[in-house]
């Protein structure tokens, strides 16, 4: 289907919209899958908060250019599926690998994180990374540990002075 002038500004302009506010991105070759499955995979995007868009390569590399995902623009061939995260970074390399896991048709082409290009075999390296709320956690458990750890060494002192108290105790009945 052709595409008018204007409906290529909007789509470039759509694109490079979430390009700019994305934390990262995955490129993949999406070839072979039906509709059922690319479906599935949009709604799945959806529900992790990824931007996901089917775009002409030439189109995706003017939306990209000026963005810390230009360094992608060498990786734009063939059947291109985007994936940009909105919120974690890891959300789009998540949703990809673990679809990628079920559909052998879908192959990661490339990846980026604040404009450093990654090979496609370093997608765990993304995938793997915390969300937000699993940083906070950890965060909070770092901050929290020499609090606690302060108050278990208070807490001992009155249960080892108790023992000691009641060690004395023994002796002396049995010294009696």
């Amino acid at each position: 289907m052709a595409l008018g002038l204007e409906d290529k500004k909007a789509i470039v302009a759509e694109v490079s919209e979430a390009a700019q506010s994305a934390l990262s991105a995955v490129i993949a070759d999406y070839r072979g899958l039906t509709v059922d499955q690319m479906t599935q995979l949009r709604k799945q995007a959806r529900e992790g908060n990824v931007y996901l868009k089917v775009v002409r390569n030439t189109l995706a590399r003017r939306a990209v250019e000026g963005t810390d995902f230009e360094c992608l623009q060498d990786s734009l061939v063939g059947p291109t599926v985007l994936a940009f995260s909105q919120e974690d970074p890891g959300a789009a390399a998540r949703l990809i690998k673990d679809f990628a896991k079920e559909n052998d048709a879908l192959e990661v082409k490339a990846l980026s994180i604040s404009g450093q290009l990654l090979a496609a075999e370093q997608i765990d390296v993304l995938a793997k990374m915390p969300t937000l709320d699993q940083a906070r956690a950890m965060l909070m458990s770092v901050m929290i540990a020499p609090v606690t750890k302060l108050a278990r060494t208070l807490n001992e002192f009155p249960g080892s002075i108790t023992r000691v108290m009641a060690a004395v105790a023994d002796e002396k009945k049995k010294a009696a």
